[in-house]
């Protein structure tokens, strides 16, 4: 993709969030769909491109009443929003379409509009994984985290201090579900979910979605708000189980989509003002500050700890709350997109001074696959 040739100029998340019986997961889809548009100012008619997952595109365009010349169903896990922006780059770039609308929405807590739930016996994962007797994503996870800590002698506190981070900067933001101050006792002392991860080290269930409307670079000065340009994109992905991770302590799935980005990006890691790495679980920071390079293996806990990624550290990030705190309905990527993009637009709840480049990277699966953004104020 040409660094800075296509913008974002809509993003909205969806009226309510936490927990919205009213709405189902299509529902959530439209509302967040027609927030943004109403922020970029179009209707359905000016949308000549969409993507999503979660539900078809397919399904996406007709209950919007939307033609497009350009779709996407791509679908691997919480990270398909990401590669969904960078996907609609590279068609807008190419002349597929010119106005692409991405959308997310899940009624996680509700279950409202849900489809059937439940593994396929012929994946992978259920032949060769769900027989030693893994409960879902709480369980899968604590492999590659505690073959981490003992490589780089890490410990729950390491993990208490990503959560206790992250809650004190969803304490200035108002949509947050959790705003109260936590203490690392707080942390360790929680219900346990799965050894070593508490209640409070692992996501929130919540319902909620949200959308992105992109268009090239040429066009987003004519929107009624600040574009935020795409300097650089990635992708990848490693393995659809836990257990075949080729190193438990880094994820080349992340590795590959960071350093693509950059490279496109043309940008170094100390020009980073602002950072998101999705955090369903709390271990997810530390591997994405590593893996991206911004640090050094085995390095995050103490860059963490240290006061970095807090209010008026060197690298401020998840400053929405992050899955932990701010909401988390089952695929985060575009909670963290949402809060890229209010960042290098100056209107996020707990802004930043000065942002002008802000990367956001995102999981997909138990570390299955990866994608990542990065976002200019200018182009």
């Amino acid at each position: 993709m040409k660094r800075g040739s296509v913008a974002v100029v809509g993003a909205a998340e969806t009226t309510e969030m936490g927990k919205i019986p009213s709405l189902s997961t299509i529902g959530l889809h439209a509302d967040a769909a027609l927030n943004a548009m109403a922020d970029a100012g179009l209707s359905p008619s000016d949308i000549d491109g969409v993507a999503t997952a979660g539900i078809s595109p397919t399904d996406l365009a007709h209950y919007l009443g939307i033609t497009p010349t350009y779709a996407d169903g791509t679908a691997v896990g919480g990270c398909s929003f990401m590669l969904h922006v960078r996907h609609a780059a590279a068609a807008i770039n190419e002349g597929l379409c010119t106005t692409v609308l991405i959308t997310h929405g899940e009624s996680g807590r509700s279950g409202v509009g849900v489809g059937r739930r439940g593994a396929n016996a012929t994946s992978l994962s259920s032949q060769f994984e769900a027989p030693y007797g893994p409960m879902g994503p709480p369980t899968l996870f604590t492999l590659p985290w505690t073959r981490y800590a003992h490589e780089y002698g890490a410990s729950t506190v390491d993990l208490a201090n990503v959560a206790v981070t992250q809650r004190a900067w969803a304490a200035h933001n108002p949509r947050a579900k959790f705003r109260d101050p936590i203490t690392v006792d707080d942390v360790l002392n929680a219900k346990m979910i799965a050894d070593p991860f508490t209640m409070l080290l692992c996501c929130l269930v919540t319902d909620g979605g949200g959308a992105l409307i992109l268009t090239s670079a040429d066009r987003a000065k004519d929107f009624p708000q600040k574009p935020a340009y795409i300097l650089g994109t990635g992708e990848s992905v490693e393995t659809p189980m836990v257990s075949q991770m080729a190193d438990f302590t880094s994820s080349s799935a992340f590795t590959v989509s960071g350093a693509k980005a950059f490279a496109e990006a043309e940008i170094a890691h100390g020009d980073v003002d602002h950072l998101m790495i999705y955090d369903a679980f709390a271990h997810l920071p530390i591997f994405g500050l590593e893996d991206l390079g911004f640090v050094g293996k085995g390095e995050a806990p103490a860059f963490i700890a240290d006061g970095h990624t807090a209010m008026g550290g060197s690298l401020p990030m998840n400053t929405n709350g992050g899955g932990l705190s701010y909401m988390h309905s089952g695929m985060y990527g575009m909670y963290a997109l949402q809060e890229s993009v209010r960042q290098i637009r100056g209107i996020a709840p707990a802004q930043v001074d000065g942002v002008e480049i802000a990367v956001s990277h995102g999981v997909g699966g138990m570390f299955g696959a990866s994608g990542t953004i990065i976002f200019g104020a200018s182009a």
